[in-house]
């Protein structure tokens, strides 16, 4: 039976509220037919083949985004964290599509670097471009106004939103939203400390508070605070600091999403977190028995990897 949104939200904070300290929050995300998990030093990801069985990749992290200390410290953990959805997350990607193709054809790495490159200018598109131009057009006053900033910032969250409801519309789309799915329950159900099978991973929240579209409002709130300042520049200024300003945007959003989290046992924490979970609505479908049995061959491969512990 369809579960209304309000009981979605109402499971996903009685769940987090519920979660026992853990001394690695594993985190991860969709990709095509398959799942991504990420552990303190290694990663795993498993794929659905088009034969109907599953195919895991795992390796070690061995970058220094991953392994140097620097990387860890506050703020500069938000910026490798950015950079780390660039990069795992495109070679999970191309991956995952690799396995759909089979031996017929293969995404090369140049063509996920075309790819990577074409998807950043679209997504600076999104979160600068497009806002600017809807706070020129809404507001013929002073472009220096706190309504002008205002106006950029509700654009810039309308849009990010927006853009997550129409792509939800695609069949394909909506596929990597049902992974997006599985692997919040899967996680969700092991910080409960629940066993990971289908049964109960189903019935865990499809939720998490540390999702990250949970960057759609928090970006959207720590980018009109940083943008704020570079109202008096000339536009084609604007344009540029915005950009250079991206890294501080993604730390500051990290760190906040971190505080959230571990607040998310609290009545402040859960009110707080109730738009990062409400966006996840957009991102995220509930999956099929087959999805979350993908998802827990990921979060089971990494885990039989990870044996040293560190801080979320």
């Amino acid at each position: 039976m369809r579960r209304h949104w309000y009981d979605v939200l109402l499971t996903a904070a009685v769940s987090a509220a519920a979660a026992p300290p853990q001394v690695f929050f594993y985190g991860g995300q969709a990709v095509i037919e398959g799942v991504l998990m990420r552990g303190p030093h290694n990663y795993a990801v498993a794929a659905r083949k088009p034969d109907g069985s599953i195919t895991i990749s795992r390796d070690v992290l061995r970058s220094r985004l991953y392994t140097s200390k620097f990387w860890r410290l506050p703020f500069a953990r938000g910026v490798a964290g950015l950079g780390e959805m660039l990069h795992l997350g495109m070679r999970a990607m191309q991956w995952s599509a690799n396995v759909q193709l089979g031996d017929e054809a293969e995404i090369t790495p140049a063509t996920m670097r075309v790819t990577i490159g074409f998807s950043l200018i679209f997504a600076l598109v999104l979160v600068i471009g497009l806002p600017l131009l809807a706070g020129s057009v809404l507001h013929q006053g002073n472009s220096h106004s706190v309504g002008r900033i205002l106006i950029e910032g509700a654009a810039r969250a309308a849009i990010l939103l927006g853009y997550l409801m129409l792509i939800g519309m695609i069949g394909s789309v909506r596929r990597v939203f049902e992974y997006h799915g599985a692997e919040h329950k899967a996680i969700n159900c092991f910080e409960s400390g629940n066993p990971l099978d289908v049964a109960h991973v189903g019935d865990a929240s499809r939720l998490h508070p540390r999702c990250g579209t949970g960057f759609i409002v928090i970006v959207a709130l720590v980018s009109t605070i940083v943008f704020s300042p570079l109202a008096v520049f000339p536009i084609w200024l604007r344009v540029l600091l915005q950009i250079a300003l991206v890294p501080l945007v993604a730390a500051v959003s990290y760190e906040a999403i971190r505080a959230l989290a571990k607040i998310r046992h609290t009545t402040p924490g859960r009110v707080l977190l109730a738009p990062i979970l409400g966006a996840q609505l957009l991102s995220t479908r509930e999956p099929s028995d087959t999805q979350m049995e993908v998802a827990i061959a990921a979060l089971q491969a990494v885990r039989e990897d990870s044996n040293t512990v560190s801080e979320f």
